[in-house]
């Protein structure tokens, strides 16, 4: 039951309520937990609880080996396994000046397009559901499926890859990948199309998430909003194109950026990511050049010079950076995420305040948060 707790500022003769949402509510997408003040049906207040997933990732790293630790970084944002091999693999090459071979990159470029459209998929389908919808998640989960089937016969596993190395990849594409590859893109653009015309301009969707839990550029920025979440508010930044790394410089796309900052636009902004990684998929593949995947560094024991860097690029949820620090030894002294999901829950309690109960399902589901990135 929930708990009296003051009477209402709003209304002498109410009171308010405390009420518990989480952890173990569907819809906080994960173990969060949200205590919300309610006058009415009307939130008042609200204090985020975090921490309930906690391993301490971060420390772990420090006690392992360079190779070692890239199976940690699959398991912080698990819907975007491969853009954190990604990050982790480039932080340390940057420390070491190691080249990797150009087929890897665009190796990598393809498995981290398409892992952004894997993990959008599932935003649609769980934003559906957030809003009442149930069809859009069978659309969604289907093109999430055959893209993990992909990863899995390219990685040997659905998630947890362990697929990036430092200096490029563990091994090379499978025989049969092109074969793949023709035969997933177009169902997948079927898939995201299909998504998209039954959600986004639905009547009743529109009215559940237009002009709802809306936040301005200049606070978005203050709050460290990264990804979709600040490009739902008009600010064309994207890692990608704002600092390029890998070879995304050698790709057209646009960073597709909203108006209002509200639920509708964030949303907006996921699915219009999907057919921009669809072309990059696309190009990437026309331009990819045959050679190793490997760098010479074998299989020799890292151990990059003492010094510290950081690194960042462009998850799904935003901007995902690494700040690595090496004392010269073959584990890293230091290791710090900053991760765009804890970052963007942030603004959680602005955009709740003063909103409906039924409203703060789809807030929250708007920020697409993954609890293993936000408490690691």
């Amino acid at each position: 039951m929930p708990e009296v707790v003051t009477e209402s500022r709003n209304n002498p003769n109410s009171v308010d309520l405390l009420l518990n949402m989480g952890p173990q509510h569907p819809s906080t997408h994960g173990v969060f937990r949200m205590v919300l003040g309610i006058d009415g049906e009307k939130i008042t207040s609200v204090q985020p609880h975090i921490g309930y997933l906690h391993r301490g990732s971060e420390k772990l790293c420090e006690g392992e080996q360079y190779h070692q630790i890239i199976t940690l970084f699959d398991r912080l944002d698990y819907l975007a396994n491969f853009n954190n091999e990604l990050v982790y693999c480039q932080a340390v090459e940057k420390l070491m000046d190691l080249e990797v071979p150009e087929r890897a990159e665009y190796v990598r470029v393809i498995l981290c397009e398409l892992n952004r459209i894997a993990s959008h998929l599932l935003y649609v389908g769980t934003i559906g559901l957030d809003a009442g919808a149930m069809t859009p998640t069978m659309m969604a989960f289907r093109g999430r499926e055959r893209i993990q089937a992909l990863f899995e016969e390219i990685s040997g596993a659905r998630m947890m890859h362990n697929y990036f190395r430092i200096g490029g990849l563990k091994e090379d594409l499978p025989d049969n990948f092109n074969e793949l590859i023709s035969d997933l893109l177009p169902l997948l653009r079927e898939d995201v199309e299909e998504s998209d015309k039954i959600l986004t301009f639905n009547e009743i969707f529109l009215s559940r998430l237009k002009d709802i839990g809306t936040i301005s550029k200049s606070e978005a920025i203050e709050y460290g909003l990264t990804g979709p979440c600040l490009r739902g508010c008009g600010v064309d930044y994207d890692v990608r194109k704002a600092q390029p790394y890998s070879v995304y410089d050698r790709f057209e796309f646009e960073v597709p950026i909203g108006l209002d900052g509200d639920c509708w636009d964030r949303h907006w902004v996921r699915v219009q990511e999907m057919y921009e990684s669809l072309s990059i998929v696309e190009q990437a593949l026309e331009q990819m050049p045959d050679g190793p995947v490997t760098s010479s560094l074998g299989r020799r024991l890292i151990r990059p010079p003492a010094g510290e860097v950081y690194v960042r690029a462009e998850n799904p949820r935003g901007e995902l950076g690494v700040f690595l620090v090496s004392n010269g030894t073959d584990r890293p002294y230091r290791l710090k995420v900053r991760p765009p999901s804890f970052c963007n829950l942030s603004a959680l309690e602005r955009l709740l305040k003063d909103s409906w109960i039924a409203d703060s399902v789809v807030i929250l589901g708007s920020l697409d948060i993954v609890l293993g990135e936000v408490d690691r």
